[in-house]
């Protein structure tokens, strides 16, 4: 996966490290800024409208509104297609990036308490303010490499507070072909590309993920690139998540991903990249922002 910025630093200094251990997150410094206070709740119209708008203006020229800065990561706020103004509000990034460290194989984090903090970007970058989790809502490095945090805010108040509305999740499958950037918050850095093709699976270590999207060759991503939305240029939604890429031409090792088919044919590509699809997220999640893997539909990972 690509390294937390955190672990490739201290991979650098420690040339002693094992390969998993210079791609462990480190854990998050205690938090220190104090939560977000809300805002008066918007009409859900208005919250519907200025995400719309502002998704025109990302399929126009992606910019970095709606992405945040972890400790270690990038991320993105985001929302479901049916989400309201008035839902909590929802941070997306890997389940690698969590700030206890990275699920093993077949771990599923369900509704676990964090008060993780993330830097809300303005377009241009520039830190805007921080907002601040409740709980690690969903994380799992099963099948895909996947968190989301909810927020002790909505959206409607982040809209009001900052002028910034969230990047809307895709309920439907990528295509090949499709023109992408790769928005990273922590870098302040926007890759652009395109969608390659797909991986039936995607080993690395112990870990194994299912039709991951591959990216052509000039989404070049690095350490601390981890988590960052996929957005599809033409309509500006979230499309997939970034996580990994195969640095050293290694096979199926960590930081090196293999691709393997359904006959079990292995294939390695040095130098490229890769992400998670989303397009799963919204069937696992019932009105207002609410967590139910139970629902018709759903195929996340269940603890």
């Amino acid at each position: 996966m690509k390294k937390p910025l955190i672990g490739m630093l201290a991979a650098l200094v420690f040339a002693g490290a094992t390969a998993l251990a210079g791609a462990s997150p480190a854990a998050a410094a205690p938090a220190t800024h104090a939560p977000v206070t809300p805002a008066p709740t918007a009409p859900v119209a208005d919250i519907a409208q200025a995400s719309q708008d502002q998704q025109s203006q990302v399929a126009a020229a992606v910019n970095f509104a709606g992405t945040v800065a972890l400790s270690n990561c990038s991320g993105s706020l985001v929302r479901l297609p049916k989400s309201t103004a008035s839902d909590p509000a929802l941070i997306l990034s890997n389940g690698h990036c969590l700030e206890t460290g990275m699920p093993g194989p077949g771990e599923v984090v369900v509704n676990r308490s964090s008060s993780r903090t993330f830097s809300l970007l303005s377009s241009t970058g520039s830190k805007l303010g921080t907002v601040r989790a409740t709980k690690v809502v969903y994380g799992t490095m099963t099948d895909t490499d996947v968190s989301i945090y909810q927020l002790n805010t909505s959206y409607a108040s982040i809209q009001s507070q900052y002028g910034i509305a969230p990047l809307t999740i895709a309920a439907t499958h990528p295509a090949q072909g499709t023109s992408i950037k790769v928005v990273s918050g922590y870098w302040k850095k926007i890759y652009s590309c395109s969608v390659d093709g797909f991986v039936y699976r995607l080993k690395e270590g112990d870990w194994t993920f299912k039709d991951s999207v591959r990216y052509t060759s000039s989404c070049n991503t690095i350490g601390g690139t981890s988590g960052s939305p996929v957005v599809d240029t033409a309509t500006g939604q979230v499309v997939a998540v970034n996580n990994t890429g195969n640095e050293d031409g290694e096979t199926c090792t960590v930081n090196n991903p293999c691709e393997v088919d359904q006959s079990g044919k292995v294939t390695v590509r040095k130098g490229i990249n890769y992400a998670q699809e989303t397009y799963g997220i919204p069937a696992c999640f019932a009105a207002g922002n609410r967590l139910d893997l139970t629902l018709s539909g759903c195929t996340l990972p269940r603890p």
